[in-house]
């Protein structure tokens, strides 16, 4: 495939976890009530898609039983989807086929996966019968484990060769090329080195024409960077990150900061435009 720009502005997937021990927001939304009040915000804001969640990933956490997903993320989804507007998809963070399954049942159209269909193949085939749009993310490990000292020998090429290796499979499922997106995992199993080669590798990574999906929202590496220990004030430090991903052609960034996550990938978005004008690249109607 050919490293072909975006044609449409960059989407951004609002985080909703429905989890009490999520990284930055654990508990926040875990009542219904108050998951759906935070999904229809998040809309509001400016989010494109809202990807619902019930079970953390966060380093540490541990697996949740389909059921408990289930019960957890259900109820949410249906609703948000009788009150969001029709432009707006939602999107069930799970590794779970069942759960995927009935998410997709209760109003979803986006399955996001970060064990890229190692934790269940069947998520693979679920995506081709339905025609879900499905996510593949990389990852060093388990959550459990995963930031217990992570190494690679080349951190770029090894993530690069398993997404496109988990995209053939997918692929060979039955999954659409137009409908996988490949997320190469930040912090997922990578150390802020890891982490800064891989952003700064994103347009290598679009260069094999998949879309991609960025989600570095709060990240513990950018709290190192800018040395700062609270999560929630890391929305500035993730939007340089998004306006970084903009300007390589990414399509897509998970956040929680849906505004000003918004406003930094307009920006950048009208500042590619201006580039690719100015040097003869963009053909214009």
């Amino acid at each position: 495939m050919h490293n072909q720009a975006p044609a449409t502005p960059p989407q951004i997937m609002g985080i909703l976890n429905v989890t009490p021990d999520s990284f930055s927001d654990g508990g926040e939304h875990f009542a219904p009530e108050a998951a759906v009040a935070h999904g229809l915000a998040l809309a509001r804001a400016g989010a494109d898609i809202i990807d619902v969640g019930g079970e953390s990933t966060r380093p540490g956490s541990r697996a949740v039983p389909a059921a408990e997903q289930c019960e957890r993320v259900l109820p949410v989804i249906g609703a948000l989807r009788k009150r969001l507007p029709a432009g707006v998809a939602i999107s069930i963070d799970t590794t779970s086929a069942e759960v995927a399954r009935a998410a997709l049942a209760a109003g979803a159209s986006w399955i996001n996966d970060t064990a890229a269909g190692e934790d269940d193949p069947g998520l693979l085939a679920l995506a081709a019968e339905t025609g879900a749009t499905l996510v593949l993310m990389h990852r060093q490990g388990r959550p459990e484990t995963m930031q217990q000292d992570p190494r690679y020998g080349d951190v770029t090429t090894e993530v690069e060769d398993y997404l496109l290796e988990r995209a053939r499979l997918a692929r060979a499922a039955g999954v659409a090329a137009e409908r996988i997106l490949l997320d190469p995992g930040i912090g997922f199993g990578k150390t802020l080195a890891h982490n800064l080669a891989l952003i700064a590798a994103l347009d290598r990574l679009r260069a094999h024409g998949f879309a991609v999906l960025l989600g570095a929202s709060r990240k513990r590496f950018l709290g190192a960077i800018c040395d700062e220990p609270h999560p929630a004030a890391l929305d500035a430090a993730t939007a340089a990150t998004t306006t970084a991903g903009v300007l390589a052609g990414i399509e897509v960034f998970r956040v929680h900061d849906v505004a000003g996550n918004r406003q930094a990938a307009d920006v950048a978005w009208a500042l590619r435009g201006a580039g690719m004008r100015a040097t003869g690249t963009l053909v214009t109607g």
